[in-house]
């Protein structure tokens, strides 16, 4: 036989998809909420998305050519990486505390791991967690056309009674109109405030079939609807969903193909947990926010979520429950 035959294990599936196609996909769905919070938040903002995406590139590159690795710079995970970075940082952060992270989240959470793929957590969300812990003040500063103030999410920790004092005039802050809640215009981090831009760019994902619908799906309505029975903020489910990183969040960094589950049962069960954790978090955790962390947890739990919700194998038979879980 002159042709050679490659026998692999199956399954044997054919996918036009390519790393480099998905990243771009991504990258392009996340580019309107960036315009966005640049127009509202003002030029600096571009200039932290710029700075992080090539400090992420810059420094995936520098690590595979000191431990002569083959670079895969041009899989563009690296710049996405980047700039999820930045669309959760505000605008005003300084630049080197924004190259720290992207140093953070390339080669600590995702190199020492193995690249991509192998990282355990979001790199992305594991940098901000880094630098919300070392500069809380830096990282929870905002400002709207030059001028600082809480976000909504800030003013509803306080609960009930300033949701209702916001809308009076005397007081020195007024919640965000609905227009503006989907417009962005309003405090928050770069990219995270502009709703109606990241929910068009999760719909081009869904009908690109880059992410399912599962996951933010449910994981925003879990927020919302346990946050409201929870009262934070005095029952305001429309804030609940359209303010803070749930969007962001939800679409774009819980449905990362390697820190989240493979099936469609451990998604729902990865999705429903996100939700409840950012709503006992934002209810009664010390942070405005929960979203961050509340992914960060789950990753950690995705690979205990894909052993005890693998499909069965056609023909086998099916398996105690008790015996999965180790039980003589």
């Amino acid at each position: 036989m002159s042709t050679k035959l490659i026998v692999s294990t199956s399954p044997h599936v054919h996918s036009n998809f390519t790393t480099r196609n998905i990243m771009c996909k991504v990258i392009c769905a996340l580019i309107p909420a960036g315009l966005a919070g640049t127009f509202f938040m003002g030029i600096r903002s571009l200039l932290v998305i710029i700075s992080c995406v090539l400090a992420c590139v810059f420094c995936e590159w520098l690590w595979q050519k000191l431990m002569h690795q083959k670079s895969t710079v041009s899989d563009l995970s690296a710049a996405l990486t980047g700039l999820l970075l930045a669309y959760n940082l505000p605008p005003t952060i300084p630049i080197w505390m924004a190259v720290c992270g992207c140093v953070f989240a390339i080669i600590v959470v995702k190199q020492f791991y193995g690249g991509i793929g192998c990282n355990i957590v979001n790199p992305a969300l594991a940098a901000r967690a880094m630098m919300l812990i070392s500069w809380p003040i830096a990282m929870t500063t905002w400002t709207v056309q030059g001028v600082s103030g809480p976000t909504p999410l800030a003013f509803m920790k306080m609960g009930t009674v300033a949701m209702s004092e916001a809308t009076k005039s005397t007081t020195g802050y007024v919640m965000p109109s609905f227009i503006n809640l989907l417009s962005g215009n309003m405090g928050g981090c770069i990219g995270e405030t502009s709703a109606i831009l990241l929910i068009l760019g999760g719909v081009y994902l869904v009908w690109q079939k880059i992410i399912s619908w599962r996951i933010p799906v449910i994981y925003i309505l879990t927020t919302v609807i346990l946050a409201s029975a929870f009262g934070h903020g005095g029952h305001f489910p429309l804030y609940e969903a359209l303010t803070g990183g749930l969007m962001l969040g939800a679409i774009y960094m819980a449905t990362d193909y390697t820190t989240s589950p493979m099936s469609a049962k451990g998604q729902i069960i990865y999705a429903f947990g996100c939700g409840l954790l950012t709503a006992l978090i934002r209810t009664w955790g010390g942070y405005p926010e929960g979203v961050s962390y509340s992914i960060l947890i789950m990753n950690v739990a995705v690979p205990l979520i894909d052993k005890y919700t693998e499909p069965r194998i056609l023909g086998a038979p099916k398996s105690n429950f008790f015996k999965r879980m180790g039980a003589k």
